[in-house]
């Protein structure tokens, strides 16, 4: 099982392939979409990894595909240039998921 990281910028994706993550810069929503369809598919990944930002553009898809599939599994990091709020994202997708709001 192998990790795949999208990117929206370089900085990331050359950290993360200083330890053999691969990966792909992306800056528009449709290119984000279609690498992440492309990956999705690719039976050798087990975890994809996306930067915040581009979770961003499009979080009603990432939510509907963290709901919904069950490999690979879609994490969101934070890179460089900001914080990220991944404590609020969990706890959407769990409200989401059961129901209630937490």
């Amino acid at each position: 099982m192998k990790f795949f990281l999208i990117s929206d910028n370089v900085d990331t994706l050359m950290g993360l392939r200083l330890v053999g993550v691969e990966g792909e810069v992306v800056h528009t929503r449709q290119g984000f979409l279609t690498t992440l369809q492309d990956k999705m598919k690719d039976e050798s990944i087990g975890v994809i990894l996306v930067t915040t930002k581009l979770v961003d553009m499009c979080p009603d898809i990432i939510s509907e595909i963290k709901l919904k599939q069950l490999k690979p599994l879609i994490t969101e990091i934070p890179d460089r240039h900001g914080e990220s709020k991944i404590g609020e994202t969990i706890d959407r997708y769990v409200s989401e998921a059961i129901g209630i709001k937490l």
